[in-house]
C-alpha cells in the first residue's frame, strides 16, 4: 500500500498518537513509587527474588513491581477477572443467558469484570503491602515505617492504578488503535529489552559469552518469531453451506462461506497459568529456605529450577493440559452447531445439530494436539536456551507469544483503516465523477 494513503488518513494518525500518548503514560506512572518504601532494600529483594513469580510479573508489568510503582499490579487482576468470568459463563446458567443477549449481555458481563477487578486488586494489593512489611534484609526494611498507615496508603495507592490501566486500555480500544489492555502488557515487555540488550552485550564484552552465542542466539530468535507468526495465521478452514429460499417469487440467501478454527485457539493463557503456577514453589522456597542448609527445600527448588528436566517436563505438562482446557471454554461446539442450525448452515456430509458438533470436537482436539506441541515447543526453547547460556533477563515464550500477536493484531487494524479510508477515497470520487 502506498506511504502516501498513510499520510493522508488524519483519523488514522490521530488514533496512532493518542495510543502512543497513553503508553507513555503508563510508561512515566512506572517509575512513580508508592509512599514509604527503602528503594535499597527493594532493589535487593527483587535481584534475589527475579526468578520466581515476582520476575514473571515484573516483566509483565514493565518493571512497576521491582520499582513498586503505583502500576506494580499492572493490568494482570483485570486479565485475571477476564479469565474467572469466561470460566464462569460456562459453569453459571444466569451468566450463560446473559451471554447470549448480545451487546446488552457483553455490557453487563464488562461491568462485571469491572467489579471483580477491583475485588482481585484490593486482595492483591493487601498482600502485597504485608508481605513489605515481613521483608527485610541488607539494607534493612523494605518499609520504612511499618503501620496500618502503609497499609491502607499502598493498597489504596495500587488498586487505584489497577483501575487507571484498566481505564486507559478501555480509552486505547476505543480512541487509539489496536487492543488497549494487549497493548500495555505489550509495552511492558519491550520497555525492558533495551537493558536486557545491554547487560547481553556486556557478557560479550566480558567474555562471558562468545560473540558466535550471541549471533547464533539473535538468529534463533528471528526464526523462532518467523515460526509463531506461520502457525499464528494458521487455521483449518471448515465449509459452511447456505440453501436458497424462496420467500414468493424471489430467491434469497444460498452460497456457501467457511469457519476459520486456529491452530492456536487457547492463545497465551496456557503458558501464563503454567509458568505462575511453576513459579509458586520457587518463590515460597525462596523464603522457606533462608538461613537453612542442605534442606530438603533446597532440593526441591534444584530440580524445579528454570531449564531442569524436570521442571521442563512439568511445564509442557501444565501447557498441553491448559490448551485443551481452555479451548474447551472458548468454543463450545455444541453452541456453534445450534447456531447454525438455527441460521440454515450445514457442513457438507453432516447432519445439523449433534452430528455437526461431534464432527466440529473432532476436527477442534486434532488442531489443538497441534496447536499445544507448537505452545509448548515456542515456551520450553528460551527456557533451555536462557538457563543453558545464563542469560541475565527473563524473556520467555510467553513473552514471544504476547509480543508477536500483539503486534500481529495492531498492523492487522492499520491495514485495516488504510483500506476503509482508500475505499472512502474511491468512493468520493467516483461521485464528484458523476457530477
Amino acid at each position: 500500500m502506498d506511504a502516501s494513503i498513510f499520510l493522508k488518513a488524519k483519523g488514522l494518525k490521530n488514533k496512532i498518537l493518542f495510543t502512543l500518548f497513553i503508553l507513555c503514560v503508563f510508561r512515566l506512572g512506572s517509575y512513580i513509587t508508592i509512599p514509604g518504601i527503602n528503594s535499597l532494600a527493594l532493589n535487593e529483594f527483587a535481584s534475589a527474588n527475579s526468578s520466581g513469580i515476582l520476575g514473571i510479573f515484573n516483566t509483565l508489568s514493565g518493571g512497576s513491581l521491582s520499582r513498586m510503582s503505583i502500576f506494580a499490579l499492572s493490568i494482570v487482576p483485570y486479565i485475571t477477572a477476564s479469565i474467572v468470568m469466561q470460566l464462569l459463563s460456562v459453569t453459571i446458567k444466569a451468566l450463560e443467558e446473559l451471554k447470549k443477549e448480545g451487546e446488552v449481555g457483553r455490557k453487563k458481563i464488562s461491568q462485571y469484570t469491572r467489579y471483580l477487578t477491583v475485588i482481585l486488586s484490593v486482595v492483591q494489593a493487601y498482600g502485597i503491602a504485608v508481605g513489605l512489611e515481613q521483608a527485610h534484609g541488607s539494607y534493612g526494611s523494605i518499609v520504612t515505617v511499618p503501620s496500618i498507615f502503609f497499609k491502607i496508603s499502598a493498597v489504596s495507592t495500587l488498586v487505584v492504578g489497577t483501575i487507571l490501566l484498566m481505564w486507559l486500555g478501555e480509552q486505547i480500544s476505543a480512541k487509539g488503535i489496536g487492543n488497549g489492555i494487549s497493548l500495555i502488557i505489550f509495552s511492558g515487555i519491550v520497555s525492558g529489552l533495551p537493558q536486557a540488550f545491554i547487560s547481553v552485550f556486556e557478557l560479550v564484552k566480558t567474555g562471558s559469552m562468545h560473540p558466535m552465542t550471541l549471533v547464533a542466539i539473535l538468529a534463533a530468535v528471528f526464526v523462532l518469531i518467523y515460526f509463531i507468526v506461520f502457525m499464528e495465521r494458521g487455521q483449518r478452514r471448515i465449509p459452511v453451506h447456505y440453501p436458497k429460499r424462496q420467500k414468493g417469487n424471489k430467491m434469497f440467501g444460498g452460497g456457501s462461506t467457511h469457519m476459520p478454527l486456529k491452530i492456536n485457539t487457547a492463545g497465551v493463557i496456557p503458558p501464563i497459568f503454567a509458568s505462575s503456577i511453576l513459579s509458586f514453589p520457587a518463590t515460597i522456597m525462596n523464603f522457606m529456605t533462608v538461613g537453612e542448609e542442605e534442606s530438603i527445600f533446597e532440593s526441591i527448588m534444584i530440580h524445579l529450577g528454570r531449564g531442569k528436566p524436570l521442571y521442563l517436563l512439568i511445564y509442557i505438562s501444565f501447557i498441553v493440559f491448559f490448551c485443551f482446557f481452555y479451548t474447551a471454554v472458548v468454543f463450545n461446539s455444541n453452541e456453534t452447531a445450534d447456531n447454525l442450525k438455527r441460521n440454515g448452515g450445514f457442513l457438507y456430509g453432516r447432519r445439523p445439530g449433534a452430528q455437526t458438533a461431534a464432527y466440529l470436537d473432532h476436527v477442534l482436539t486434532r488442531l489443538t494436539v497441534i496447536g499445544a506441541v507448537y505452545v509448548a515447543f515456542v515456551c520450553v526453547l528460551p527456557e533451555y536456551v536462557f538457563s543453558k547460556y545464563s542469560i541475565p533477563f527473563y524473556l520467555g515464550g510467553t513473552s514471544f507469544l504476547i509480543v508477536v500477536n500483539v503486534v500481529m493484531d495492531t498492523f492487522v487494524q492499520i491495514q485495516s483503516a488504510l483500506f476503509s479510508y482508500q475505499y472512502e477515497g474511491l468512493m468520493k470520487k467516483a461521485r464528484l465523477g458523476r457530477i
